[in-house]
């Protein structure tokens, strides 16, 4: 496939998205996930030994280059995304500076414990720590060998967590990321892509092939949950009172009472693939996805309208950052915006 300036928007089918057998399609299906796909030629084959990660570059562009996930660690704002790009915002995302970071492995998903304790994964099997807000980073994990980009992370506190992403990587460390063991949670090696917490403490991870798994006691051990599509997912929201919504490939989103035991189809008016989504603090839930595709709901995620943007680039993330104010990431870097703002841009 080829891609201008190595960066293209596509369609994936569900064949294509499930089990690629080079690593130029790995890559690319490490990319659905996050928005944009990235055409990045194969490279040759090396022993271990012979590879050593290249420190990312400072770059002037970088607020507008492919971002793919946002977190906030107190006060502070963190964005990750292509070529090992970390920028920190401590004005409300006004401004931003980019970080020093030990790769250039693309990073697609970011997390914190408390306002200083934060942890990033991505491609080669990477997983980063920072001690201080994502001002600097240090590489706990880096395996570019296996071929297994990692999608999403997420701890328990400070010492407990799980990163986890393609051919089933489900990676668990109990000593803040010193070490990492490698637990499959099923036979299959289906890719994992995004985990979330419920208020209450049960995990849900979605993954391809209609694959949804809950887990009951903090993630030691997890269930198949019955699954209402066999197409991929890319994300999954919990919204309290035993309610969840799970969305992926062509615009499909589901909605369940009963964590995850039945399903409802919810119309979404789109085909775009949805890679994101988020319950502000006022019961407002917010998905999107590839094309500028922006759903909005009022009514706990029974019915949305959908605000396609004009721009039609890419959202890989959607965050709240406090106030109503949304933190987005995607093909157009980072930005600020509000519900209305969504709403005045689409159609």
């Amino acid at each position: 496939m080829d891609a201008p300036a190595g960066m293209a928007m596509a369609r994936v089918t569900d064949d294509a998205a499930r089990h690629p057998t080079n690593p130029v399609t790995g890559h690319l299906i490490a990319l659905v996930w996050a928005v944009v796909l990235v055409v990045i030629p194969a490279l040759p084959v090396m022993a271990q030994e012979e590879i050593a990660p290249e420190p990312a570059i400072i770059a002037p562009l970088a607020k507008s280059s492919l971002l793919l996930d946002a977190a906030a660690a107190g006060d502070t704002l963190v964005a990750v995304g292509d070529r090992g790009h970390v920028l920190v915002s401590t004005d409300g995302g006004s401004t931003w500076r980019q970080s020093e970071v030990p790769s250039r492995s693309m990073l697609t998903a970011v997390t914190f414990h408390g306002d200083r304790l934060g942890w990033a994964v991505g491609h080669d099997s990477e997983i980063l720590r920072t001690d201080d807000a994502g001002t600097t980073w240090r590489l706990e994990h880096w395996a570019p060998e296996d071929e297994a980009p990692l999608f999403d992370v997420w701890f328990a506190d400070a010492d407990n967590g799980i990163a986890i992403g393609a051919y089933g990587s489900f990676l668990r460390t109990a000593d803040g990321g010193e070490s990492w063991t490698f637990e499959p949670i099923g036979d299959a090696d289906w890719h994992l892509h995004h985990i979330a917490r419920e208020t209450d403490g049960t995990l849900y991870i979605a993954a391809e092939a209609g694959i949804i798994y809950r887990s009951d006691d903090g993630g030691t051990s997890w269930i198949e949950l019955p699954s209402p599509y066999e197409g991929s997912f890319f994300g999954i929201l919990p919204l309290g009172a035993d309610t969840v919504l799970v969305y992926g490939l062509r615009g499909h989103l589901f909605r369940s009472e009963d964590r995850g035991e039945s399903w409802n189809e919810i119309t979404t008016g789109t085909v775009a693939i949805l890679t994101s989504g988020v319950l502000l603090a006022d019961g407002t839930v917010v998905i999107a996805g590839l094309g500028g595709t922006v759903l909005v709901s009022d009514d706990g995620g029974r019915s949305f309208s959908l605000h396609q943007q004009k721009a039609r680039r890419g959202i890989s993330s959607v965050i709240e950052i406090g106030d109503g104010t949304l933190l987005l990431t995607g093909e157009f870097g980072v930005r600020t915006t509000t519900v209305a703002g969504l709403a005045a841009t689409g159609k």
